[in-house]
């Protein structure tokens, strides 16, 4: 699913804010350039999202029974398409 640019931005500070305040973390550079990176990294896995889900969503059409999307079968199969072609983009 997109997010819109207002979302993202929105996301973004949402993150500094919460590194900010995380004793663990420690800002390095000025926000600007880590409200970029955040964004970029944000958008990344949002496309990678998108391409997963397109990918889950023609193997679920290509079965030779079609299965009716919303149904418990459907959503059955989707998580479980979802998860595996998950699993293959995060290892590679």
């Amino acid at each position: 699913m997109l997010l819109s640019d207002d979302k993202v931005t929105h996301l973004s500070h949402v993150i500094l804010a919460f590194l900010k305040k995380t004793p663990a973390a420690k800002l390095k550079g000025d926000e600007t350039q880590a409200l970029r990176e955040i964004k970029r990294v944000l958008a990344s896995e949002l496309i990678q999202e998108e391409t997963v889900e397109r990918t889950v969503r023609a193997r679920l059409a290509s079965y030779a029974r079609p299965i009716t999307e919303g149904s418990q079968e459907w959503d059955v199969l989707y998580r479980k398409a979802m998860e595996e072609e998950l699993r293959k983009h995060r290892s590679s």
